[in-house]
């Protein structure tokens, strides 16, 4: 490759951790770490390298002087190599094996699909255990063939690629517990089925910003798929059937989902969806990033009784026979205005006077008396203002405080005030 036409990952690395960008630093946990051994480069000094090197939109295209490179990063464990200019597989192949103890790698946004993976130079990757392929519209015969490489590969990001399909392996890869592939332009539930039959022993999948409409799987079968699933994003899928959410229930660990966005849920306002589904999925103990409560799940469950109880029998769900069951026959909640009382009518007495008027109770005090400066014809600084709560044991209260609201004095119909002038 002719380096020429871009930079090359050695000449990145010396400018952005020279002395001058970043300095050596010192004191408890602020430490960089310089790789011991002999001097093999004149540049050795001049360079403090962590083992989390972020290289990121620098313009890479090449690897450099490999010898170079494993000069400075025996001892680096991640590398961000992401949004560079990186289009050959062999160059990519030469910085990671010049880096034994790599165990993450980004090379999200890097044209990688204009060349061709062979297996011998895939054979570079054996150490990562976590890989980012995110916008880099890798073709399934290249994941396959860096999966058979990657024998400890525990988590896989195929974010972004483009993918309306899902090409399946004739071998298993049980390494695998997390698988990121969202944001493609999968539709129909059989190519989740083939992630299912090349990743049984996957922990988390993340499916978001992908038009799934159904899941077709019987749940006898999703339980075979997924036998170890403990969390799954369905976020901004198609879904728009409950009976596609009941059959989570039969991934026997699934414990968090993510279901937001979906159509299923646009005509329920926020809290009936979050009981709806809650109700649906006994063993789910996290639901869109929040924890499910004990005392979350028995209102939503009771919500849900009541929700479906004056309903046809043929258009109750399953799961109400199940709560039935559990809580009995709920009585329908007695609805409660709690809302507070905005108006009142009461009487004002000054002068030996009354008169009865209406007033309104999110006002102050200091608004109240502007309301009573004529009628009493009175200035509100030569007013004191008296309230008489007819329960009240100790007789009328001084309304001191000018900003407190009337309603914070528990004002209903009927009630007094009473205004004398101020004595001078």
């Amino acid at each position: 490759m002719d380096p020429s036409c871009g930079r090359s990952f050695m000449q990145v690395l010396c400018e952005k951790y020279s002395p001058e960008n970043f300095p050596y630093r010192r004191g408890p946990g602020a430490g960089v770490h310089v790789p011991p051994g002999p001097q093999v480069s004149p540049m050795k000094d001049r360079l403090n390298l962590p083992s989390i090197l972020v290289l990121n939109s620098c313009g890479i295209n090449c690897a450099g002087d490999e010898s170079e490179i494993a000069a400075f990063c025996s001892h680096v464990s991640e590398l961000d190599l992401s949004d560079n200019k990186l289009d050959d597989w062999e160059e990519v192949s030469k910085i990671v094996s010049s880096v034994p103890q790599l165990q993450f790698l980004n090379l999200s946004s890097n044209p990688l699909h204009l060349s061709v993976l062979g297996r011998s130079c895939a054979g570079t990757f054996s150490s990562i255990r976590k890989l980012v392929l995110n916008n880099c519209k890798a073709s399934w015969e290249t994941v396959h063939t860096l999966l058979m490489e990657l024998p400890e590969l525990e988590e896989l990001f195929l974010c972004l690629n483009d993918y309306n399909t899902v090409l399946c392996s004739p071998v298993c890869f049980r390494s695998l517990k997390l698988l990121h592939i969202t944001d493609n332009n999968l539709q129909d539930w059989s190519d989740i089925r083939k992630l299912g039959t090349m990743f049984p022993c996957l922990d988390t999948l993340v499916l978001a910003n992908n038009n799934l409409s159904k899941i077709e799987d019987s749940e006898e079968s999703l339980a075979r798929l997924f036998p170890n699933l403990r969390s799954i994003s369905l976020h901004k899928a198609g879904l728009n059937s409950w009976r596609d959410i009941e059959k989570l229930n039969a991934l026997p660990k699934l414990e968090e989902v993510r279901l937001l966005g979906i159509p299923l849920v646009e005509p329920y306002s926020t809290e009936e969806r979050r009981k709806l589904v809650i109700a649906r999925l006994p063993s789910v103990s996290k639901l869109n990033g929040s924890v499910v409560t004990d005392g979350e799940r028995e209102d939503s469950e009771r919500f849900f009784l009541r929700y479906y109880m004056n309903l046809p029998k043929e258009d109750v769900p399953l799961r109400y026979q199940e709560l039935v069951t559990k809580y009995g026959k709920l009585e329908p909640l007695v609805e409660v205005d709690l809302r507070p009382q905005s108006k009142a009518n009461v009487d004002i007495h000054f002068e030996e006077k009354v008169e009865t008027i209406s007033i309104r109770l999110d006002q102050t005090v200091a608004e109240f008396k502007k309301q009573l400066k004529n009628l009493v014809q009175l200035s509100t600084n030569n007013m004191r203002l008296y309230y008489l709560d007819h329960e009240a044991p100790f007789g009328p209260e001084e309304m001191k405080f000018s900003t407190r609201f009337l309603h914070s004095y528990n004002v209903h119909d009927g009630d007094k005030f009473y205004v004398e002038p101020k004595i001078k």
